[in-house]
């Protein structure tokens, strides 16, 4: 009996598609990061990237629990002095609504270059449209949130 482990270019990479209306942003972002890496496959293997893309439209109309849209600060700093910059939620969402789902998935993958990587097949749009057509994405099932 031998072990299988994946080996780069020898299994099929698909295109999934999600509709992040109503959908609350950090259970939507866990199974983002699942399918981004792979662990949904029977195929996993840990140093082996074999995640599929995800497409993620509609990010204008995710929802924040609790108190979060008010309380909860996303922060940058330019390694320059006074370069830290803090902007709330609510302002993200007006401005960039991207960037509260990318930083949400970014924090589930690992912190090395295979979760660069992989960070690198997620697309996220604020709209109901996206460039990605040609690669024929199938539309992912999201589970429900809790309490719905």
């Amino acid at each position: 009996m031998s072990t299988y482990m994946a080996q780069k270019g020898k299994f099929e990479q698909r295109w999934f598609v999600i509709d992040a209306t109503d959908q609350v942003v950090g259970r939507l972002a866990v199974q983002i990061a699942t399918v981004l890496r792979g662990k949904h496959r029977p195929q996993y293997t840990p140093h082996v990237d074999t995640g599929e893309f995800v497409v993620v439209i509609n990010a204008s109309k995710l929802k924040l629990t609790g108190n979060k849209l008010e309380t909860k600060t996303y922060q940058s700093y330019s390694h320059y002095p006074g370069g830290l910059r803090r902007v709330r939620a609510r302002d993200l969402m007006v401005t960039n609504p991207e960037r509260i789902l990318e930083e949400a998935v970014k924090r589930m993958v690992p912190r090395n270059r295979m979760g660069r990587q992989q960070m690198t097949k997620l697309k996220i749009y604020a709209g109901d449209s996206h460039p990605h057509q040609a690669q024929m994405p199938v539309e992912f099932k999201v589970k429900s949130s809790i309490g719905e």
